[in-house]
């Protein structure tokens, strides 16, 4: 469902600027094709939602891990939530490879445990492109394929372009165009997104996406299709020792339908 992007976009903003971080790990342009120093983090979250016109709340929790292996970031997640009245869970796996000093991917696979808002299974991939002689621009080419409990299949391609500016600052954004079946109800969705600040001290990220979803499942067989929606998310990520912080983060969701405003907390450790 092309809900799924909006929702939880593969990988997470933050997760996505952290891998994009330790593949262009310096602060300065000249040491950019340094390949990514060695990454072990460990991140335990929660959040809660409260939704408009009856939709119930939402809460979730989880666990986020990376492992560095020389030019390799391995990651798992594990979740447990409660979305529309029905609990679900979900885990997922990924791999982002440094091939040379120029090229890197990330190939991620994902599967829910039967709740219909969560994939049977989903499989996205990225290959991205470290453009200019500084290398401080990486362009990004996807692809993404995701089966529902319900039989619905979304097929996406998508664009990105990253930025390194001397620090602080950080600027995204991505296209994707989404093609859901049955009924080939075709759509697509952007975002934009800023990061201000350093790793191991402070950092502000902001995001805003839109756009059209074709499908969103709401339990009981129901589904919305074909509508447009918005989210904004604001959060900030602050170191409190050399090797671990907090990160707290704030959440607006708008569609003809619903309205959906939430929090999100959690706690992260980069271990020796």
């Amino acid at each position: 469902m092309n809900t799924h992007y909006i929702h939880r976009p593969v990988p997470s903003l933050v997760l996505a600027l952290g891998l994009l971080a330790h593949a262009l790990p310096a602060a300065h342009a000249q040491d950019v094709a340094d390949l990514p120093a060695p990454v072990r983090r460990i991140e335990a979250y929660t959040s809660r939602h409260t939704l408009t016109n009856g939709y119930g709340n939402w809460h979730e929790a989880g666990v986020r891990g990376q492992w560095g292996v020389n030019s390799q970031l391995l990651g798992m997640e594990i979740a447990t939530m409660r979305r529309f009245g029905e609990s679900g869970r979900f885990i997922g796996l990924s791999d982002t490879m440094t091939w040379n000093e120029d090229w890197f991917s990330m190939l991620s696979v994902g599967a829910g445990d039967g709740a219909a808002y969560l994939p049977r299974y989903r499989v996205d991939g990225f290959i991205n492109r470290k453009l200019l002689p500084t290398r401080q621009w990486v362009a990004t080419l996807g692809a993404g394929y995701y089966r529902a409990p319900d039989g619905h299949i979304d097929r996406n391609i998508s664009l990105g372009s990253t930025y390194y500016f001397d620090l602080p600052w950080v600027v995204q954004a991505e296209i994707r165009f989404n093609n859901s079946s049955p009924g080939g109800v075709r759509t697509h969705q952007q975002f934009v997104a800023a990061t201000w600040g350093r790793v191991h001290h402070t950092q502000i990220i902001a995001r805003h996406g839109w756009g059209a979803e074709g499908y969103q499942a709401i339990g009981n067989g129901v589904s919305l299709v074909n509508f447009d929606s918005r989210q904004s998310q604001l959060t900030l990520r602050q170191w409190l020792g050399p090797q671990w912080g907090i990160t707290a983060g704030a959440e607006r969701y708008r569609n003809p339908y619903y309205s959906r405003n939430g929090a999100k907390l959690s706690l992260f450790w980069e271990l020796p």
